[in-house]
């Protein structure tokens, strides 16, 4: 049985042209709809060859007489032959949402010399088309390129501590898409990474995880479809600030004034506003920060009489609301609430007067 040999199928219905073989007990069938299909040898049977010349599979619709010149016949073990079989991506359940990572692992475990590995991790079933930039001055270069498939990792370079500073400030652009069927469509990502050098020294920071067996230094690219806050501070604005700050009064009293008793105090409780990124926080994480700090202003203020504190939380679906009403409750029992005005802050916040 050779490549070109067309075949049928013992056990079914159908059959096709051999386009390959894997190892020399599975041979790879090409069906009228043009699939590739992995089928045990001792299942298939030739119906037809040519002894003189092993054929290659013909792509174009049709191919003139004259244009097809005989070779010698040749002996090749079909365990020597290419394989042109290559299995699908799986898709998973549950992986409809990109997740993206860079992923780090040391060379050497427990060496202060060892390299590193640099590796993408797409947790997702979708094909993610990227860019891996560095930046000189203000000015980019490209250091990687290439395709990450669905549900795999893909080792990206090796290097060692000295290079550890290409690696501190990476940006990602980035394509994500499905092949053969249809997908909800994604946003194209640009992101400009935060890395720290010193994690890379320190071993407690590499961590057991999900995909690898060697503990790994894991950075979020994009968590459930939302990129990675992005934060750069411009050298020559930041300069400008520091130029243009007003300056500090020779003397000042020593305890600030507070504030008059009949002033609302705003306290926005929105995680975008009290944390710099929520990337590897889960959702209690961030509602038991959120609390932390109602509870922070609750303390400072709750023996103020007549003091109203207006906590913004949102509207959202609620949690965060009926947490804070549930301490209310429980805690300071002195301080009664209610909504805060509809006309300035919507649904989503609550006064609470002391």
């Amino acid at each position: 049985m050779k490549i070109g040999d067309k075949v049928r199928f013992l056990n079914e219905v159908g059959g096709g042209i051999v386009v390959g073989f894997e190892g020399n007990k599975t041979v790879i069938v090409r069906d009228e709809s043009g699939f590739d299909i992995p089928f045990p040898i001792h299942e298939v049977i030739a119906v037809e060859t040519n002894d003189y010349n092993i054929a290659k599979v013909n792509t174009r619709k049709s191919v003139e007489p004259t244009q097809v010149v005989a070779a010698p016949p040749t002996e090749v073990e079909p365990a020597d032959r290419p394989v042109t079989f290559k299995a699908k991506p799986q898709e998973r359940r549950g992986a409809e949402l990109l997740n993206l990572y860079l992923a780090f692992l040391p060379a050497e475990v427990g060496s202060e010399t060892s390299e590193f590995e640099a590796y993408w991790v797409n947790d997702s079933n979708y094909y993610v088309r990227y860019l891996l930039l560095k930046q000189e001055g203000k000015a980019f270069s490209v250091r990687h390129e290439g395709l990450i498939e669905p549900n795999t990792k893909c080792f990206i370079e090796t290097f060692d501590r000295s290079e550890l500073e290409q690696w501190e400030q990476p940006t990602i652009q980035a394509l994500a898409y499905k092949t053969e069927r249809t997908f909800l469509l994604k946003s194209p990502l640009s992101v400009t990474l935060r890395l720290e050098g010193a994690k890379f020294y320190k071993q407690h920071t590499f961590k057991d995880n999900d995909f690898f067996d060697e503990p790994a230094l894991l950075f979020d690219v994009v968590r459930d479809d939302k990129p990675v806050r992005t934060v750069f501070v411009d050298a020559e604005q930041l300069k400008e600030a520091i130029l243009d700050r007003p300056q500090r009064p020779q003397k000042a009293p020593a305890r600030k004034e507070k504030a008059a008793r009949n002033a609302v105090i705003e306290i926005d409780l929105h995680a975008a506003e009290v944390l710099e990124t929520t990337a590897g926080m889960q959702p209690k994480d961030i509602l038991d920060y959120q609390l932390d700090i109602f509870r922070k202003a609750m303390e400072e203020h709750k023996q103020e009489r007549g003091r109203k504190l207006v906590f913004i939380h949102g509207k959202g679906n609620g949690v965060l609301r009926n947490a804070i009403v549930a301490a209310l409750k429980r805690d300071y029992k002195t301080c009664t609430f209610q909504d805060a005005s509809f006309q300035e802050y919507g649904y989503g916040a609550t006064l609470v007067k002391c």
